[in-house]
């Protein structure tokens, strides 16, 4: 690259770091950090927030950025350099509406109330957490406000995570596929089949609960020379370089599933990551094209994957080898059981037909408590109310109801809807993929994964952000996002399994 486009990249290179270190605090926050480190936590990412910030909106990037974008006028608009150049763009023109100490305010308020959601969680005290959610609502209206927005509030917050999708867009996407969610968990319901898919209660050691959930990841490719797995709250995945991308997981000595697909679901998310061209890593071009493809790839090894027949077959001998209590159970006992369809009250042990429902909640509330519609003090009520309309349950207390995501507490207000749209396009995706390699679920009971990631790499991963998102559907599936993918994947494959008339 010239010149100008080579000095903006090392300047953007150098608030990288910053994020970038950022980001080590914060995992540290997740995994290691003694609560009693909450307060100065928040003060070091406060100031960390407010450098980062005030060094991407001053007057040194403005001038780097104009100097690039004039000089990008001699490259196509898909090189790398426009590119680059337009993400920039992008960034700054959000960035400089948004006041240092604002963002600094808010890294610290995440950091601090992260904390005070773990102590509610555990003590299913939502009063003691009130104060805090209403305080994170409050922070991102300024944030919305400041962004501005023409139609919808939420947009501005919607676009921080899925950059160009509105409101109005999820609300018609999500419409048309509650009533299929709907109607199919009905069915499913109706069958009353559910009494022999089931996996014991343990015992599940949660320290052979790691290492084999470690082997499993890593025979699906993911790298522990650049990676590790450790124990959270609430499973998550992190990037400090496309070298050093960390997962976590959860244990519960009584369930297996947890850990096993909360390690292949965050494993998913690291692929991605991994898979970033080292010449993109730390620069506008690095990183996913948006948080609906960050879950594409998660929910794809989760899902398509990980809960296939084939797959299941391949890793049931090393299960029943670390948990001689599966010894009696066959691949297809043990895929009909990590495949049931039953509503229940917890988001990410939720199955594949129920799933988008619980998104479907939180983006409704989330729309709710930031224009005021909805008092943070009526919040319980109004999730139980929605839980037993979209689920048929309800929770009976806090922890497995309002208080089980961390995100709130993180002021990650917006990115719930991409974690359905995440599930539409891992779908969509797959169909291209079985397409492309029609024998890849076949591979699966052999251990082969490489064609597959093979694909990824090449389609996503390698793409890294030098695509919107619109325009690596297209480019990756040939056409627009669609729920249609899905829809016929749930209904193939849970018609089949629950053996429903068409």
């Amino acid at each position: 690259m010239p010149n100008a486009i080579e000095s903006l990249k090392a300047h953007a290179a150098e608030i990288g770091h910053l994020r970038n270190a950022m980001a080590v605090l914060d995992w540290d926050v997740q995994v290691n950090m003694p609560p009693g480190g909450a307060q100065a936590r928040a003060d070091q990412l406060g100031c960390l927030a407010r450098l980062s910030h005030t060094q991407f909106t001053s007057d040194k990037t403005r001038a780097l950025l104009e100097a690039a974008e004039e000089e990008a006028k001699g490259f196509s608009l898909d090189s790398d350099e426009a590119r680059l150049a337009g993400n920039v763009r992008h960034d700054f023109d959000k960035a400089i509406k948004l006041p240092a100490e604002l963002a600094g305010e808010i890294s610290s308020h995440a950091t601090v109330t992260e904390g005070v959601w773990k102590r509610a969680r555990a003590d299913n005290d939502f009063t003691a957490f009130a104060p805090s959610l209403k305080k994170s609502f409050d922070l991102t209206r300024q944030v919305a406000e400041c962004l501005g927005y023409e139609d919808d509030l939420y947009d501005p917050l919607l676009d921080n995570f899925e950059p160009g999708m509105k409101t109005a867009a999820v609300e018609k996407i999500f419409s048309e596929l509650k009533p299929h969610l709907i109607e199919l968990t009905r069915a499913i319901s109706a069958k009353d089949a559910n009494k022999d898919r089931s996996l014991p209660a343990g015992p599940f050691p949660a320290a052979v609960q790691n290492e084999v959930t470690l082997r499993i990841v890593q025979a699906i490719g993911y790298d522990v020379s650049r990676g590790r797995q450790d124990q959270a709250a609430h499973p998550f995945c992190t990037s400090f370089s496309r070298d050093d991308v960390r997962i976590t997981t959860r244990f519960d000595e009584k369930s297996l599933e947890m850990a096993l697909y909360a390690s292949l679901h965050e494993a998913g998310h690291a692929l991605y990551e991994q898979g970033i061209p080292a010449e993109y890593d730390n620069s506008p071009l690095g990183g996913a094209a948006s948080m609906g493809f960050h879950e594409s790839q998660s929910r794809m090894w989760e899902n398509m994957v990980g809960r296939s027949l084939p797959f299941i077959s391949f890793v049931l001998p090393k299960l029943k080898k670390a948990f001689p209590v599966l010894s009696g159970y066959s691949a297809n006992r043990f895929h009909r059981a990590v495949n049931r369809v039953e509503p229940s009250f917890i988001r990410v042990e939720a199955d594949e037909v129920t799933y988008n429902l619980h998104i479907m909640l939180r983006f409704e509330m989330e729309r709710e408590l930031l224009s005021g519609r909805l008092a943070v003090t009526d919040a319980p009520e109004a999730w139980n109310a929605r839980m037993k309309e979209y689920l048929g349950v309800t929770p009976p207390d806090h922890s497995s109801g309002i208080l089980q995501d961390v995100h709130w507490a993180g002021v990650l207000i917006g990115y719930f809807p991409t974690y359905a749209l995440g599930n539409l396009l891992s779908a969509q995706l797959w169909s291209t993929v079985r397409k492309s390699v029609p024998d890849v679920e076949k591979l699966f009971e052999c251990g082969e994964f490489e064609p597959l990631l093979d694909w990824l790499r090449e389609n996503v991963h390698h793409q890294a952000r030098r695509l919107k998102p619109g325009e690596l559907i297209k480019r990756a599936m040939g056409e627009d996002l669609s729920p249609k993918y899905y829809v016929d994947y749930l209904k193939t494959k849970y018609g089949e399994l629950y053996d429903l008339k068409p």
